[in-house]
């Protein structure tokens, strides 16, 4: 059996959807490559700041990594806006949803949210409230997404950094997306 015998879902057998369960678990083996591969295209994304999109998420993961971050911190901080470029305007819901079945809830609660962190360093200039990230004072992990942004996301966008390549970081991509699936 290559393809489904139905053309609703309803009507599918147990044959169909074993074999479509089997299809899949092939499918997300191809993830790693096809995360590189949509980092590598940020680096012809928006323009306007000193380094594309994709220097910065490597800029990012390497700060990350100089600070001595945990693997799945720096895949987190490589693909913290991996969405730019299909969902601008809740990128980092869209990250934060990719990295959610392989590392902690800590991590996806901070990229989900880093938008709305980062917001502080520029949302004043255009009159918005540069403090929206208060309402999650109380949060158990608003002071690591405080520091993510901080150290990590808003000091990323220096062409003088000392930048490591999207090559050094896939070992990494490879080992954090072909993990077993921690949870939906």
């Amino acid at each position: 059996m290559s393809e489904v015998t139905f053309t609703q879902m309803k009507d599918g057998t147990q044959d169909d959807y074993l074999m479509l369960d089997r299809l899949e678990q092939e499918h997300v083996k191809g993830l790693p490559d096809r995360i590189l591969s949509a980092l590598a295209s940020l680096s012809d994304g928006l323009a306007g700041y000193k380094i594309d999109r994709l220097q910065h998420s490597l800029q990012t993961a390497t700060r990350a990594e100089d600070e001595g971050a945990s693997v799945d911190w720096i895949v987190a901080a490589l693909v913290h806006d991996i969405g730019d470029e299909l969902a601008p305007l809740s990128h980092s819901e869209m990250a934060a949803a990719l990295l959610k079945p392989f590392v902690s809830e800590e991590i996806v609660w901070v990229i989900e949210k880093h938008g709305i962190f980062q917001a502080y360093y520029y949302a004043h200039h255009m009159g918005a409230d540069r403090n929206a990230r208060d309402k999650y004072k109380e949060h158990a992990y608003y002071d690591r997404c405080v520091h993510f942004c901080e150290a990590w996301d808003q000091a990323s966008f220096d062409p003088d950094y000392p930048t490591r390549s999207l090559e050094h970081f896939a070992p990494m991509v490879r080992e954090v997306f072909s993990r077993p699936v921690r949870h939906v």
